[in-house]
C-alpha cells in the first residue's frame, strides 16, 4: 500500500517540530510527503481579485520558497515530496484538497505546537477532524510535572 503524509499549515506559519515529525514518520513508514499552506482571505469577487493579483503573486513567490526550503531535508533522505498553496476558507480550501487525491494515511497539523485556542474553542481545523478519513495529529510541548 502507498503510504502518504499530508501536513498542513496556514497563513505561512511553519512550525519546525511538525515538519521534523512528519519527516521521522515518513522515514518509518517509506511513504511521501505533501505540504499543503492554507491562506485565509476574504471572497474572490471581482473587484477584490482585480486589486490584488500582484499580492497573490507575491504570496505564491514567498510559499513556493518557503516549500522549496522544506523539502529539501526531506529530498536529501530520499523523501518524495509536494506542495500547495490555496487561498480563500482554509477549511473549505482543505476538504477541496483532500477531495482532489488519494487518501493520506495521516494529517499532521504543522502551524501551531497545538490549535490555536485549543480544540475546545472551535478553531476550525478542530472542527474540521471530525471529518477527515485519517488521524489529525498536532505536536505539543512536554510539560514538567
Amino acid at each position: 500500500m502507498f503510504k502518504r503524509v499530508l501536513v498542513v499549515m496556514e497563513n505561512e506559519k511553519v512550525n519546525t517540530q511538525a515538519v521534523y515529525y512528519a519527516r521521522e514518520l515518513a522515514q518509518r513508514m517509506d511513504s511521501e510527503v505533501s505540504f499543503l499552506m492554507l491562506v485565509e482571505m476574504a471572497s474572490l469577487d471581482r473587484t477584490w481579485l482585480g486589486s490584488s493579483r500582484g499580492a497573490i503573486s507575491e504570496l505564491d513567490d514567498r510559499v513556493g520558497r518557503q516549500m522549496a526550503e522544506l523539502s529539501e531535508d526531506f529530498l536529501r533522505l530520499g523523501i518524495a515530496t509536494s506542495a500547495a498553496l490555496r487561498v480563500g476558507d482554509p477549511k473549505q480550501e482543505l476538504f477541496k484538497f483532500l477531495a482532489e487525491r488519494p487518501p493520506f494515511q495521516v494529517l499532521i497539523w504543522g502551524s501551531h505546537e497545538e490549535l490555536p485556542g485549543g480544540a475546545s474553542r472551535g478553531h476550525w481545523m478542530a472542527k474540521a477532524a471530525a471529518s477527515l478519513e485519517c488521524p489529525l495529529w498536532t505536536v505539543s510541548s512536554r510539560r514538567s510535572s
